[in-house]
């Protein structure tokens, strides 16, 4: 959280009665907004909640088709912050303004900063260039030196193009041009998303830096709920496109005032132990144009009431500072679970117990890999470097550490999309063949075909795999989705359900071991529940074998029985999820745990 504290200081953002509209209709419904100097306001929801399109209005940069309207207030800038070439006059705003009149407020009064540098940096023009842009006049090169010294990088980066660098130089070079223009506020949305964990602090601990010696506002969108904890001063909670809670981030994550706040802080994964079952919301949200006079969360909440679904609730006061838009607001809410020595959560597994049915000792041995090396042209470092991993059947194992670690790449040699370079990949029984084992990628949307129906996804994995297309129906089911959905295409579903799809393909040939490659890291907290119990109860019903990849630590402590950390292409440590997080042996995973904020930590 940041150490600068906004009481009392006028804000230096201000905005009015922001609504979006598109062709569908409302997808942003009336929300106020204020950031002070050196304020972090944190807007957290799930994905269809209107985080991103509220950002996208602020700057300027709605889709075609997609207008705003509201007010937005800029005061005059300090002139002694920065120096006296740095003030100027203040801003008021007509949200529904064109392209040009948004000169003056991007780049030099609000800076935005996306969650993919790699796409939002350009990539045929090299970083220094890039970060020049916004500097006019003489000293251009002098500058972006300081900027490039500013985030923590040499300046011969300013030479390279983004490409040449690791994502977290990627998104370092992003923020210097972000801050070349000296803005008054950053939006930083989803700005660590695709990050490891120790390149996630080492981003966030950057921007909270040059956050204090700037004085410089805060708008962090996440679905990250351990991050806006960990990071805000003030937490905005959007569902369906309106605001329903918001106050001091203490008081609204610890104890919300709305149900939907409080279902959303139970799905967060604890780190520091196992639940038998994760928390998850029933239900998706809605759509914003589809909701009448009524609570957007009613068909989801446990707590509605007939009135509920008669008139939109209104904002009101809680406490002091701290508002929620719910007729019950604060009396029925439960509290967000925790776990104590006194009086234990029965949802808790007890030392060594995994979520599911797990794989004993004694189960037989399925997959081991022995002395796997794997270097790629032109890198000096190895991506594998005689790496040993085993898994017995039904057992689920997780391989974490940081991005190029090589637990990608140990993978991907498991399934056979990459060959080791020595050592030795064996499956063991008597099966043999593609369809002992099968992954599940990341995005789901691009790894799916958008021009084919869900069904014909699913019929050709399951013909591919000598099975009847008949099936298709069975394998929706399997996973929780409706038999209707065979009609659908990616697009029209959620990233939970495409998600949920993907593993259904990867199910189809009734492969024995399933390699999750970092396939929850871009859901809503609630969807990645969802996607995890979803697995649990696979690996139940069918006796699955699990080889998860992640960077998120919790995810592992919920999932796995085993997990190896991975550095530099070597395990460095292994062995039962609870001993290797609860007490690291090596300084390597001490340096990982030590890494996530210690707010959450402490859940």
């Amino acid at each position: 959280m940041t150490t600068s504290t906004a009481a009392g200081r006028a804000p230096l953002l201000a905005v009015r009665d922001l609504r979006v509209t598109s062709a569908s209709g409302a997808v942003v419904a009336g929300l106020d907004l204020t950031v002070a100097p050196g304020e972090t306001v944190a807007i957290v929801g799930e994905s269809g909640s209107g985080k991103s399109m509220t950002v996208k209005a602020l700057t300027g940069l709605l889709p075609e088709g997609v207008h705003a309207t509201g007010r937005m207030d800029l005061p005059a800038r300090d002139p002694g912050r920065l120096g006296p070439e740095r003030g100027s006059a203040g801003l008021e705003i007509d949200l529904a303004a064109p392209g040009g009149a948004w000169r003056e407020v991007r780049g030099s009064r609000i800076a935005l900063l996306l969650q993919d540098p790699f796409t939002s940096l350009s990539p045929v023009h090299r970083c220094g260039e890039q970060i020049g842009w916004a500097i006019s006049g003489a000293g251009r090169g002098e500058r972006v030196a300081r900027l490039l010294a500013e985030v923590g990088l040499p300046a011969e980066v300013a030479g390279k193009y983004p490409f040449q660098l690791s994502g977290g130089m990627r998104q370092r070079v992003a923020i210097a041009a972000g801050l070349a223009a000296d803005p008054d506020l950053l939006i930083a949305d989803e700005p660590t998303t695709a990050l490891d964990v120790t390149t996630q602090h080492e981003v966030l601990e950057l921007i909270a830096r040059l956050q204090r010696e700037r004085d410089m506002g805060l708008i962090l969108i996440t679905h990250d709920l351990r991050l806006a904890r960990s990071r805000a001063d003030r937490v905005m909670v959007m569902y369906a496109g309106r605001l329903i809670e918001e106050g001091p981030t203490a008081r609204v994550l610890d104890a919300p005032a709305h149900p939907y706040t409080a279902r959303l802080a139970a799905c967060d994964p604890p780190l520091t132990h196992r639940l038998t079952v994760l928390p998850t919301i029933p239900g998706s949200v809605p759509r914003p144009w589809s909701v009448g006079a009524e609570c957007a969360f009613a068909e989801r909440c446990a707590f509605a009431i007939d009135a509920c679904r008669t008139a939109e609730p209104l904002l009101v006061e809680v406490a002091d500072d701290h508002r929620a838009a719910c007729l019950r607001a604060g009396t029925v809410v439960p509290p967000v679970p925790a776990v104590s020595a006194d009086t234990p959560d029965p949802r808790v597994a007890e030392p060594g117990e995994t979520r599911d049915r797990g794989a004993a000792t004694a189960s037989p041995l399925l997959l081991s890999v022995e002395g796997a090396a794997k270097r790629f042209p032109g890198s000096a470092v190895p991506a594998l470097d005689g790496v040993d991993l085993e898994i017995a059947a039904g057992e689920a194992v997780a391989v974490v550490g940081e991005s190029g670690s090589g637990k990608t790449t140990l993978a991907r040699c498991v399934v056979g999309l990459e060959r080791a370079d020595a050592g030795r990949i064996t499956f063991h029984g008597s099966a043999t063949g593609a369809r002992r084992v099968q992954i599940v990628f990341q995005d789901p949307y691009s790894a799916l075909n958008p021009g084919l129906t869900i069904g014909t996804s699913l019929a050709e994995a399951l013909r591919a795999a000598g099975r009847p297309k008949s099936e298709v129906g069975e394998l929706l089911e399997l996973v929780g989705l409706p038999t209707a959905y065979a009609r659908r295409r990616p697009r029209a579903l959620s990233g939970g359900e495409r998600q949920r799809v993907a593993i259904a393909r990867a199910l189809a040939p009734r492969a024995d071991l399933l390699v999750c490659d970092e396939s929850v890291s871009a859901l809503d907290v609630s969807v990645q529940a969802q996607v995890l119990n979803l697995l649990a109860d696979l690996r139940r019903r069918l006796g699955l074998t699990l080889l998860f990849i992640t960077h998120d630590l919790a995810v592992a402590r919920q999932i796995a029985d085993r997990v190896y950390v991975m550095h530099h292409g070597r395990v460095v440590e292994n062995g039962p999820v609870d001993s290797v997080l609860g007490a690291p042996a090596h300084e390597y995973t001490q340096r990982l745990l030590a890494s996530i904020p210690a707010a959450d930590q402490a859940d």
